[in-house]
């Protein structure tokens, strides 16, 4: 059986859920501000990305 599911553990997402959580995210935000909304997740997990990679970069930018 070939099926779009999403499994996070315990919780498993059909794609009739995706499809509402979708559609209520388009409803609360509206389809306008749906792009800078990814946009700034987008910068917010890159940027999480890169302090892990390298914490101690904002230190050497202070001369702390």
């Amino acid at each position: 059986m070939n099926t779009l599911t999403l499994s996070l553990g315990l919780v498993t997402f059909g794609f009739a859920e995706i499809l509402l959580v979708g559609g209520v995210i388009v409803l609360l935000f509206g389809a306008k501000k749906l792009p800078g909304l990814a946009r700034g997740l987008g910068e917010g997990i890159r940027n999480f990305k890169g302090e892990l990679k390298d914490p101690s970069k904002d230190d050497r930018k202070s001369g702390e």
